[in-house]
């Protein structure tokens, strides 16, 4: 899996239309897309005419669909949308107490056997339900995509992914610009001569965490892939590494059960 994707949460229609090719220009290959997002379709048609094999398509499902057999329906009608044969990743978008982890992972081992999905993973899983997850299926756990960005490192999650061999992908790498502002971040920008962006995004691939930064604008969507030819010092790492502050830019206090990102039924 590439290490920078391109998030597509939030874009529809010509604007998503547009950054992906902007992206694809840039030489993004990843793209990341879920269920809740509404915008599969969209991303299937901007997609289309290229090369399947070297596109890595993650979508998501909703935590309401997370029944056997609704796994399997909405797999099938995600492949539908975005006009493809099969998903390199599939994720469950977040966990669901209601219903049983193990019949949600039993239904992702038969898209698996099908081929319809070629890798299985999670999100927003902790530790605990990460270990949960791995216990009640022989099917690998790929990925965690989490949030984490340098105001929240969710260490433990971290730790425990690497030594489960599972890769942390950062959802919100960038604290939904929140971090933009932040004096160590602006100095290190300045120091660098490199946005804010590519700052914090290669404080976490340099950790080998995944990321996938998501934007319109043409030059922020180049910028945002462009972090492999230099890097960080140690030293500069560690005054990123200590910002964490465990706070999160996602709105869930308190979660309402009735909205379409959990959908959790009585």
């Amino acid at each position: 899996m590439p290490l920078v994707g391109f998030g597509t949460g939030g874009l529809h229609d010509e604007t998503l239309a547009s950054a992906v090719d902007t992206a694809i220009d840039a030489g993004y290959t990843r793209f990341d897309t879920a269920e809740g997002y509404g915008n599969e379709a969209a991303l299937g048609a901007a997609l289309a005419g290229r090369d399947r094999e070297s596109l890595f398509l993650t979508s998501k499902v909703l935590p309401k669909n997370l029944g056997y057999e609704s796994v399997i329906e909405s797999c099938e009608a995600t492949l539908d949308r975005l006009d493809t044969e099969y998903l390199d990743l599939y994720l469950i978008h977040w966990p669901n107490p209601a219903i049983s982890l193990r019949e949600t992972m039993a239904a992702m081992a038969t898209l698996r056997e099908r081929g319809l999905v070629r890798n299985v993973g999670v999100s927003n899983f902790d530790a605990y339900q990460l270990s949960c997850a791995q216990h009640v299926s022989d099917v690998p756990v790929a990925v965690n995509q989490i949030e984490f960005h340098p105001l929240r490192q969710q260490p433990d999650v971290v730790d425990y992914c690497e030594e489960a061999g599972v890769v942390v992908d950062a959802a919100a790498p960038v604290a939904r610009t929140r971090v933009f502002d932040d004096p160590v971040v602006a100095d290190l920008a300045r120091e660098y001569d490199r946005s804010p962006a590519q700052v914090v995004l290669s404080w976490a691939v340099e950790q080998g965490v995944a990321v996938i930064p998501k934007s319109t604008d043409p030059q922020h969507v180049r910028e945002n892939a462009a972090l492999f030819d230099w890097e960080l010092s140690p030293e500069d790492r560690r005054r990123i590494d200590n910002l964490d502050r465990d706070q999160s830019v996602y709105n869930l206090d308190p979660t309402d059960w009735t909205d379409d990102t959990f959908g959790i039924a009585r």
